[in-house]
């Protein structure tokens, strides 16, 4: 499966979410929850600018999900995230047995991103998803969001720069 246009709109929201978090002055990450009907189960941002660097909206979702949504509810539901899962969050997407994950762009192209604005290193290594998680089924990156993400890291690879 690819990223559809349906995908593009769940997307839209967490590039939204990501830059609500900019503008808090966190890292600009925004993932939403949806159930198998197409609802919005869920949504949060990144939240790790107080120093909690577990504060991903990935994890957020896998811990609430755990508590409101029924295992075989959460197999069907599908998770959109505005970057590709850590591997702290894609291992836990997998251990609550969360469904399909739609990313915008991914741990190889920030990573790329960052290592051309000089920036340091990650603490973590950034595996895709499915080295983590082989099972789980994973679409990403989506194109046309590429270049507004892009831009967000951008702004906040500047501020944290200076």
């Amino acid at each position: 499966m690819s990223v559809s246009d349906d995908d593009l709109e769940y997307l839209r929201r967490c590039v939204e979410l990501a830059r609500e978090a900019l503008i808090a002055g966190d890292e600009p990450f925004g993932s939403v929850l949806i159930d198998d009907a197409g609802r919005i189960l869920f949504e949060d941002r990144n939240r790790v600018k107080d120093g909690d660097n577990t504060r991903h909206p990935e994890l957020t979702i896998a811990l609430w999900a755990v508590h409101n949504v029924a295992p075989e509810d959460r197999a069907r539901a599908t998770v959109y995230t505005s970057g590709e899962h850590c591997p702290m969050c894609s291992a836990a997407h997998a251990w609550v047995g969360l469904g399909r994950i739609v990313y915008a762009v991914s741990s190889t192209q920030l990573s790329t991103w960052l290592h051309e604005w000089g920036a340091p290193p990650s603490p973590v290594a950034g595996l895709s998803i499915n080295t983590v998680a082989p099972g789980l089924v994973v679409d990403g990156p989506a194109g046309p969001l590429e270049a507004e993400m892009k831009a967000l890291h951008w702004e906040r690879f500047k501020s944290t720069a200076s």
